[in-house]
This record gives C-alpha cells, structure tokens and sequence, in this order.
C-alpha cells in the first residue's frame, strides 16, 4: 500500500502540482479513507520525502556497484559502463525527474530533514572518493566528474528546453555524449 500510495503521489504531483494536491486527493484517487492513508503518511511533505529518497536510490545504486571494484582504476574503468545503466534508470524514472524539475520549491522545505541529509552526504562522499582518488589519472577523474554534472543536466533539462527531442532519441544522445567525453578522440584514455 505505501508504494501505491507513493506512486499516486507521484501522478498526482506532477499533474497538479506538489502545492495544489491534497491528502484528499491522494486518497480519492487510491480509493481510500484518508485515514488509511495517514497509517502510512502523517504529513504530505513525508510523501514528498520519500519521493525523493527514491531518487537518491537511483545514484546510490550506481555507486555501490563501483565500489564493489577492487581497485580505484577499476571503478573508473567501469564507471562507463556504470553511467550507461545509471542513464536507463534515469530514464526509466523520468516521472521522478519531472516532479523534481517541476517543484523545486516543495524540495526545499524537505531540505532540512535528516534522512534526506544522510542520504546526500552518502551519495556526496562516495563520488568525492572516487574523484578525488589520486591513483587514477587526473584527466580521467575530470573526465569522469564532467560526464556525471552532464548526464544530470541534459536529463534535467528533458522537461524545458529539451522536451522537443523524444526520450529515445534523448538517451541516444546522452549515450554518444557522454562516451565522447569520456573517449574525446576515440581512445582508450584509462591510463591518460
């Protein structure tokens, strides 16, 4: 029930907006008494939270698998690969991405709350690790840091001025952008 009540959230958030949505709403829409939904949810900025937890989740994930690696130059030799399937989640959670690009102001309020710290600073200090790690080439640690500020860019901005180009086609081109940057002039630059 609380990842329906979640992912109604979500629709409704990003059809209405964050601020003209209601508990009442949420509810009506899952067909259930508002009381059922407060069993689960005291306070809409909790649902909010939560929505937003899941997009830390997206990163979370990705970094985890690279420090998995042994080895620091192992992580930035996969980080491609990584970033590759760090897109499709992305992309396959683009509602989340909307909700975010669509009520910044909504996000700020939670911005004080402790999990939504904790899991910032995770995410922080586990990409500070491996760019900051020296055994790997500094051209490389550049490369890697740009290739991730792009990826969040050209995805956050699907829903303004890219939103004339399909997601498809938007993937495609994020895909080839990002393997320039990392491969500018088609070459192996691991040892770089």
């Amino acid at each position: 029930m609380r990842e329906r009540i979640l992912d109604v959230s979500l629709e409704l958030f990003n059809e209405q907006g964050y601020d003209k949505t209601s508990l009442r709403e949420i509810a009506e829409r899952l067909g259930v008494t508002k009381a059922a939904l407060y069993y689960h949810f005291e306070r809409k900025e909790d649902i909010l939270l939560e929505l937003h937890l899941r997009m830390h989740a997206l990163g979370a994930d990705a970094l985890r698998e690279l420090n998995e690696l042994d080895t620091a130059q192992a992580r930035a030799d996969a980080w491609p690969r990584v970033l590759d399937a760090f897109i499709d989640q992305l992309f396959a959670n683009a509602d989340l991405l909307l909700l975010h690009a669509r009520n910044q102001n909504a996000f700020r309020a939670i911005g004080d709350d402790e999990r939504h710290h904790a899991a910032n600073e995770d995410i922080q200090e586990q990409a500070a690790r491996l760019l900051a790690n020296r055994e790997i080439p500094a051209a490389q640690r550049v490369r890697l840091a740009c290739s991730l500020g792009a990826i969040l860019a050209a995805i956050g901005l699907h829903g303004g001025p890219l939103a004339d180009i399909p997601q498809a086609e938007l993937i495609e081109h994020v895909r080839v952008a990002i393997r320039d940057l990392l491969t500018p002039d088609g070459k192996d630059h691991t040892a770089a």
